[in-house]
């Protein structure tokens, strides 16, 4: 697997604004806190937006002999290039695509969620959509991101498409987010109805996402590897757009371009393990006891060419690039957040306190440091992130007598335990999590040291939808528990009820949600942290 970590420069978006001259103006010492976070997060977006996305890994040359040249890789054109495509983001993707390849595209079928178009269309994002006299063919269905007979049609015929392609061909596979339920093809004689209802049997006795993904990819025709055998000889091209922690090529989109490394074998312990052998549908047990899902087990996938285009690490660094040229001391803690978001929550507010009592020079006793950072290691070995390492992080630093403002930068993607009926979105309610911690602290009379600096706390999804809500998170202070209160709002209520956007809505009139409407792209959540000291107050 390849992955591309080049930045490139933002492109301009309407629908989307802190303020229009905030490029120009982002060297000033005296911008707030947060017209830098939102700065912050609509740069880690604009560099995994489909059209630099392309640009940065796409490239046709066509002096002399026309070459389609791919991170560096050179492939020969000979009116051989295809191109399929599935995911949510896949849209833009496409229409980047075609721009850059012309005439050398001889047709294309895309499965993409139902009503993207209407959508992409009346926010004004022309540049997502395809040109009206398009070689690509664009299918919509999985309708609430579930598979459906539109979306079975849509597998269907990139599957006929792969299946025609010859040894000269080329096939250009654009893959992102979502695209497991927009490529829903079963190996007959199961159906779909029967497939879901097993997967959904087992998320329900506790299966994890791995095991789910391993029955799922073995049921299928496309997953685990199928399409890329269905279109050899040929030779496939895959650009991954990854919404999954540590961009894993075989869980993306359940690995349509790469072999499964799972076997019958591991199928049937899986389902032992919950006690479904016995109740499987006669279908099911017609494909395990067949040799059909053995295909999976091939190794020999050179034909295939594999490349992470865009991912969360890639925002997260364009995001350090451009707070370290806003002044900021940056370090990047993590790109694999994950967890529960109550206790997601309680980690960052621990390290805003940790940050402040040793990097910033609070005024506070070693023992209250010593506490601070035992409780976020053992945080940290609760949640098991992958590559979170707060004490080298912390380490890499600058010492107390540097005193530039800091900014935290991590992304994930968090889960919200649902207690209530509320409206909201895990983004929403990290952001108020944070906020309420922070207010915890202080009142406890420990964290009274926080008062001498402003703080500001941004969660937000990449493809600007958190949650059934019109907002991509929000943000908030350490002051919002008090702001709030004398607005009459309570903040812990609200979240008892899960019902953050409800809050955020109300709460100085939703100045605090963030707001940038469909992105046309997902690379799950950005967080960001800032801190200045308050001086002469």
């Amino acid at each position: 697997m390849v992955s591309v970590l080049k930045g490139l420069p933002c492109i301009g978006r309407a629908c989307w604004q802190p303020t229009t001259r905030l490029a120009s103006e982002a060297a000033s010492a005296n911008m707030a806190l947060k017209e830098h976070g939102l700065h912050l997060f609509r740069r880690a977006i604009d560099t995994v937006l489909p059209g630099p996305m392309l640009k940065r890994t796409l490239l046709l040359e066509t002096d002399g002999c026309p070459r389609l040249v791919l991170c560096g890789q050179p492939f020969e054109l000979r009116r051989n290039l295809y191109l399929v495509g599935f995911g949510k983001a896949v849209l833009g993707m496409a229409a980047a695509a075609e721009d850059i390849l012309g005439d050398y595209l001889i047709r294309g079928i895309i499965s993409v969620p139902q009503g993207i178009q209407a959508t992409l269309r009346h926010a004004g994002m022309r540049e997502m959509l395809l040109k009206p006299q398009s070689r690509i063919q664009v299918m919509e269905g999985a309708r609430y991101n579930l598979p459906d007979t539109d979306a079975m049609k849509a597998a269907s015929a990139i599957q006929d498409l792969a299946g025609g392609l010859k040894t000269e061909d080329l096939l250009l596979v654009l893959i992102s987010g979502g695209g497991s339920a927009l490529l829903p093809a079963p190996i007959p004689p199961i159906t779909l109805e029967e497939k879901e209802t097993l997967t959904r049997l087992l998320a329900s006795k506790g299966a994890t996402i791995q095991e789910l993904n391993t029955i799922r990819k073995a049921l299928s025709l496309l997953k685990g590897g199928g399409l890329a055998r269905a279109a050899y000889p040929a030779q496939v091209l895959s650009l991954i757009l990854s919404d999954v922690i540590g961009d894993p090529v075989d869980i993306i989109a359940s690995g349509p371009t790469i072999a499964s490394p799972h076997s019958v074998q591991d199928c049937l312990q899986i389902l032992a393990k919950y006690n479904l052998l016995s109740s499987l549908p006669e279908s099911v047990q017609t494909v395990f006891s067949s040799s059909v899902p053995e295909q999976n087990a091939l190794t020999d996938y050179s034909h295939v060419y594999n490349v992470v285009i865009g991912s969360n690490r890639l925002a997260l660094e364009e995001a350090k690039r451009e707070a370290e040229t806003l002044g900021y001391l940056t370090v990047v803690v993590s790109s694999a957040v994950c967890g529960k978001v109550s206790i997601v929550a309680q980690l960052y507010s621990l390290l805003i306190q940790l940050v402040c009592l040793s990097i910033m020079r609070a005024p506070g006793n070693d023992s209250l440091k010593d506490k601070v950072k035992a409780a976020l290691s053992n945080l940290s070995a609760e949640l098991e992130v992958p590559d979170l390492n707060l004490t080298h992080t912390l380490e890499t630093l600058p010492d107390s007598q540097d005193e530039r403002p800091i900014c935290v930068l991590a992304g994930g993607e968090t889960t919200v335990q649902l207690q209530g009926n509320g409206k909201g979105g895990r983004n929403q309610e990290l952001a108020l999590r944070v906020a309420l911690d922070l207010h915890r602290a202080k009142l406890t009379g420990n964290g009274t040291f926080l008062d001498g600096y402003e703080v500001f706390f941004l969660s937000g999804g990449t493809d600007g939808q958190d949650g059934p809500t019109e907002a991509a998170g929000a943000f908030a202070s350490q002051e919002l528990v008090n702001e709030a209160a004398q607005e009459g709002l309570d903040v812990e209520s609200f979240l008892r009820n899960n019902d953050s956007f409800t809050f955020f809505t109300q709460f100085k009139g939703g100045h605090h949600l963030l707001m940038t409407g469909l992105t046309g792209t997902n690379v799950m959540d950005i967080h960001a942290v800032l801190i200045k000291a308050r001086h002469g107050e």
